[in-house]
């Protein structure tokens, strides 16, 4: 005696709930699928991109740190620059063999006959201090104001004071030789006062006179 088969419950399903079934089925996958897969790339997406912002916001703090460092070190540079030629306008020591062989050149380039160099005690000012220099010179007048020019262009700070003409003679060529008298005063640096208690420097120590280069009265 043949056994009847009973059909599946999805074989007996119409048509309409097979289609129903399969499209429940799609979803499901699909959800899985958005869930278990798609939400973790966006995920790591959002994660790489916030990663990059963070670099780029990183990369702009650099480059402007850069930019500082760059901007100080051509500050620091330009201000060693000029300390070093402030020390050679006004030294900190007197340096007076280099002052008067500065005043020896500049007589000899201009023919200029020395009669007299006395160097004279130091004068301390408020903000510096003065080396004076008896100096007496004769020559042409031409050559004494060359003399004077030339003087007042050396890079150490130098001014002629109290000038005097005396004496003007005839040359054999009728020329005439005048004897200058003259006080020629360098500058340098005061000595650096000793801290306070309160730690602060001495006001004014190093700093420069207006009107003070290479001038002449």
């Amino acid at each position: 005696m043949a056994r009847s088969t009973k059909p599946s419950s999805f074989e007996a399903l119409p048509l309409a709930g097979k289609v129903a079934l399969l499209i429940m089925l799609l979803a499901v996958v699909s959800a899985i699928y958005y869930f278990a897969l798609h939400m973790g790339v966006v995920e790591e997406i959002e994660q790489a991109e916030a990663q990059h912002q963070r670099l780029e916001r990183s990369m702009v703090e650099a480059q402007e740190r850069q930019r500082e460092y760059l901007r100080l070190t051509q500050e620091l540079a330009e201000r060693e620059a000029i300390d070093r030629r402030n020390k050679r306008v006004l030294p900190e020591q007197a340096e007076i063999a280099a002052f008067l062989q500065d005043i020896n050149r500049e007589a000899e380039l201009t023919g200029l006959d020395i009669k007299l160099v006395e160097p004279r005690p130091e004068e301390t000012q408020q903000h510096y201090v003065k080396i004076p220099v008896n100096l007496r010179v004769t020559g042409r007048f031409h050559q004494l104001a060359k003399f004077f020019f030339n003087v007042s262009r050396v890079e150490r700070a130098v001014s002629m004071e109290n000038i005097q003409l005396t004496q003007p003679t005839l040359t054999d060529t009728e020329d005439v030789v005048l004897t200058v008298s003259t006080l020629a005063t360098t500058y340098r640096r005061p000595a650096a006062a000793a801290p306070s208690a309160a730690g602060a420097p001495r006001a004014g120590a190093g700093s420069m006179s207006p009107g003070m280069r290479g001038g002449m009265h």
